[in-house]
Formats: C-alpha cells, structure tokens, sequence
C-alpha cells in the first residue's frame, strides 16, 4: 500500500536552502494538488493547524508529517514526501526537516494502514538513515521496495 502511494509521481528531492517551512509544505503537497487528490485549501488549512498548534507534526528526528482533519477539499486517501537535501526549519531553528511527508484521508479511520506502514518505515532507522542520504527519487523508491519485501 506505501508503494502504492509513494511513486514517481508523489516523491519528490529538492535542495530545500532558502524554502521556508510553509513553502516546503506546499512543495510536499503539489503532487497531491495536481493528480486532485486534494485542494489547494487543504494544504493552507495544514500550514493553519501549523500556525495555531505549533510544531507537534515533528514527528522525529527530521521528520514531519503534515496533515489537517479531514475535509471536503480532500478527494481520496494521499501520501507524498518531499526529501530536502538541506534541512529547512520547521517553524523554528529547534526543529531542523529533511523528510516532508504529506498525508490526506477522507474520514478518520480510512488512512490507518498508511500510517501504520509509514510508522513501520520510519521505525526502521536505517531505512530512514538511507532515504535522508538519497539525492534521488530513483534511490528513495529502490529503499521503499527493499523494506517492503
């Protein structure tokens, strides 16, 4: 199922010096955006929930998960990840991101066996080790095929 939604269409790598949070979020989601599994205002309503509740979405070392309750501006269940090869701050300078994971879901249970096989990834801190030393999408899909074997 992670395969089925991390892919050359929703991974993406990027330099990351000079994005801000908010834009590396939006560079997370295009993906999403543009295959219309989700609207434009779902990925303002994620930098909202950002803005109002803070940094809880660092979800590890490096990591974020961004995401905001369901909506109408969602259309289908979506993951996409953004790999910045130099970290950009998360709000503040005490949260340093390189992995720009972007998840959407419909309802609050339908997305459960992603999350769960997202956990399951970056459980695996050497899988997660070799996607934050990627530089390629190529590279970040041969790591997600060999866990998920």
């Amino acid at each position: 199922m992670l395969l089925d939604l991390l892919n050359t269409k929703t991974l993406q790598v990027a330099d990351g010096l000079g994005l801000s949070w908010e834009a590396a979020i939006k560079l997370a989601a295009r993906p999403l955006v543009n295959s219309k599994t989700i609207e434009p205002a779902y990925v303002e309503s994620i930098i909202d929930v950002v803005k109002d509740k803070g940094t809880y979405m660092n979800i590890g070392p490096l990591i974020v998960l961004a995401h905001a309750r369901p909506s109408s501006a969602v259309h289908g269940i979506g993951l996409s990840l953004l790999k910045t090869n130099s970290p950009v701050n998360f709000v503040d300078a005490e949260h340093p991101v390189k992995l720009w994971f972007v998840l959407t879901a419909t309802d609050s249970h339908s997305h459960l066996g992603v999350i769960q096989q997202l956990m399951e990834l970056l459980t695996n801190k050497e899988a997660v080790k070799e996607v934050l030393e990627a530089r390629t999408v190529h590279q970040i899909l041969m790591i997600l095929k060999s866990i998920e074997s």
